[in-house]
């Protein structure tokens, strides 16, 4: 019994001591970031060389194998910051897991978006391929039975990139808890002034699909959008145009993969 007692207690130890060690720097998860992904058009979108991420993929396994082993009360006994940051990372960590896995199909042409790695019954968000929190998870559980039921945050919606060219930007960069303010707030500025997406012109507004998909997180989303007319338009008369009344238009969505090569 004795011994019983000291192999439980040795484990509860080594537990605790995993929790303590986390990184929520992300650091390893940056340094993939920072070798792999390519920032252009005035900071304003970036593309994945994939090709190279597939050949080196041990820190991207070796990083994410780090957050499947973190336990739920772990994660419960972190602040928000750090729960949603380690979310974020983790939906874009193992998005780009399911395309170097699937590396092979990119190449060869039988694929060219994210869309078609599902199967006959299931999209690519809803495959069950990694591990989460303590069970099997998907990426739609991520994104819409995790972040968007726990967190009244609207701007992960310019963080979470589903490895399209429409996507936001996919930072180059991890997130932090410590950072995740002026992460989230310069993502959507970002987002909102690539004029490929996001502006106000003569006809009034036009946004990406991501808003209207989403519209119900933004609430009215013109008084959303009133927060970010700096980022939308740098002409004054265009920015009048933003009232209650804007005509809204919503931009037809890329969903070619986000590697270098379709920049």
């Amino acid at each position: 019994m004795t011994r019983l007692i000291l192999v439980i207690w040795g484990l509860c130890f080594q537990m605790a001591a995993f929790a303590q060690s986390f990184d929520h720097s992300h650091e390893a998860f940056s340094d993939v970031l920072e070798k792999h992904v390519v920032v252009y058009d005035d900071n304003l979108k970036s593309a994945v060389d994939y090709k190279q991420l597939a050949q080196n993929r041990q820190r991207l396994d070796s990083y994410l194998t780090s957050l499947s082993q973190v336990q739920k009360n772990e994660y419960q006994n972190w602040t928000q910051s750090q729960q949603l940051a380690f979310l974020i990372n983790a939906y874009n960590g193992f998005t780009l897991q399911l395309i170097i896995d699937n590396i092979a199909k990119f190449e060869s042409g039988n694929a060219e978006s994210i869309r078609d790695l599902g199967g006959f019954f299931t999209s690519p968000w809803e495959q069950d391929f990694f591990n989460l929190l303590g069970q099997k998870r998907t990426l739609d559980w991520v994104e819409h039975e995790k972040i968007r039921v726990d967190f009244d945050e609207p701007r992960i919606h310019a963080a979470l990139v589903c490895a399209a060219v429409s996507c936001p930007k996919l930072r180059a960069e991890a997130f932090t808890g410590d950072q995740l303010e002026s992460q989230l707030e310069s993502q959507m500025f970002a987002f909102l002034s690539d004029r490929d997406k996001n502006g106000i012109d003569e006809k009034g507004l036009y946004l990406s699909k991501i808003f209207d998909w989403y519209r119900d997180d933004f609430g009215n989303i013109r008084d959303y959008m009133r927060q970010y007319a700096g980022a939308l338009t740098n002409k004054a008369e265009h920015k009048q145009r933003l009232n209650s009344e804007t005509p809204i238009r919503y931009t037809d969505y890329n969903w070619q993969l986000n590697d270098v090569q379709n920049r």
